[in-house]
C-alpha cells in the first residue's frame, strides 16, 4: 500500500501555465459542437489568427479571444500539446475568456495528449465560477482523465470543499465512481487528505450525495478504517454516522 500511495501522490494533473504555444496543422481542430460556427481546417486558415487564439485563452484576454475569432481562428484548433483556447482558459480559471469560447460553440469535451478536458480540470483547479460557466454546454461528466477518474475524484482528494459540492449538486457526475486504482472519491479524500476541515466538508457532501460509505478499495479496506488508520477521528465520526463499518 505504501508504494501505492507514493506513486499517486500528485498524480492528478495540475493547472499548468499557459506559455506560447505552437501550433500544428496535424494537430489542428476537430468538428465543432452542433450549432457552433463551422470553422473547418481547410477553409480559410490562418495560422496567426490561431496562434492569437490560443494565447489570447492562455492569458485570460476575453476580447483577444473575440478578436482572434473574428479574424479567423479555429475555435478547436489545438496547441503542441493538443489543448484547445478552452482547456487552456480552464486550466487557468479565466472565466470571461472561457465564456466568450464557449458562446462561439468550443467543446467542452475536447482532450489533450493528458486526457484531459476543459470540464476535467476544474475537478483540479476546484474553480465553481468554471463549473458554472461549463454547464450550459453539457460537458460529458463521465469522461475521465488518465488515471480513469471523473473531475469529483481529484476535487475530492485536493480538498476542493466547495467545488465538491457543487458539481454533485448540479451535475449528473457519478459520486461512487471507481478510478484505475480502484479508489472512489470518497477514498481519495480520506487516503490523500490531510483530515483538516475541508477534507471533512469534502467528506460530508459526498455522504449526503450518496456515497457508499462501505465500498472499499481493491485490498477490502473500507473508508472508515484507512480514517482510522490515518488518525482521522473526525471523518472516522462522520463515516460511522453513515453507517460506515
Amino acid at each position: 500500500m505504501p508504494l501505492v500511495l507514493a506513486a499517486c501522490q500528485g498524480a492528478h494533473p495540475e493547472a499548468k501555465g499557459t506559455d506560447m504555444p505552437t501550433t500544428s496543422p496535424s494537430a489542428s481542430s476537430g468538428a465543432a459542437r452542433p450549432g457552433a460556427p463551422s470553422r473547418s481546417p481547410a477553409a480559410s486558415p490562418n495560422p496567426s489568427a490561431d496562434a492569437a487564439l490560443l494565447a489570447a485563452a492562455g492569458r485570460g484576454d476575453a476580447d483577444g479571444v473575440r478578436a482572434a475569432l473574428a479574424d479567423g481562428a479555429r475555435i478547436e484548433v489545438r496547441d503542441a500539446h493538443r489543448r484547445t483556447a478552452l482547456l487552456r482558459a480552464a486550466a487557468a480559471d479565466h472565466v470571461a475568456a472561457a465564456t466568450a469560447l464557449l458562446a462561439a460553440g468550443a467543446d467542452p469535451d475536447a482532450l489533450d495528449d493528458r486526457h484531459d478536458t476543459p470540464f476535467l480540470v476544474t475537478g483540479v483547479t476546484g474553480s465553481v465560477a468554471m463549473l458554472d460557466a461549463l454547464r450550459p454546454a453539457r460537458p460529458d461528466t463521465t469522461i475521465v482523465n488518465r488515471y480513469g477518474g471523473t473531475a469529483v475524484i481529484p476535487a475530492s482528494e485536493r480538498g476542493h470543499a466547495d467545488y465538491v459540492e457543487a458539481v454533485l449538486a448540479r451535475t449528473d457526475i457519478d459520486v461512487n465512481h471507481v478510478n484505475n486504482l480502484g479508489w472512489t472519491a470518497l477514498l481519495e479524500a480520506v487516503l490523500l487528505g490531510d483530515g483538516g476541515e475541508a477534507h471533512q466538508r469534502v467528506v460530508r457532501s459526498l455522504i449526503r450525495h450518496g456515497a457508499n460509505v462501505n465500498l472499499a478499495d481493491r485490498d477490502g479496506v473500507t473508508p472508515l478504517r484507512h480514517a482510522i488508520s490515518r488518525g482521522q477521528q473526525q471523518i472516522a465520526g462522520q463515516l460511522r454516522a453513515a453507517g460506515a463499518r
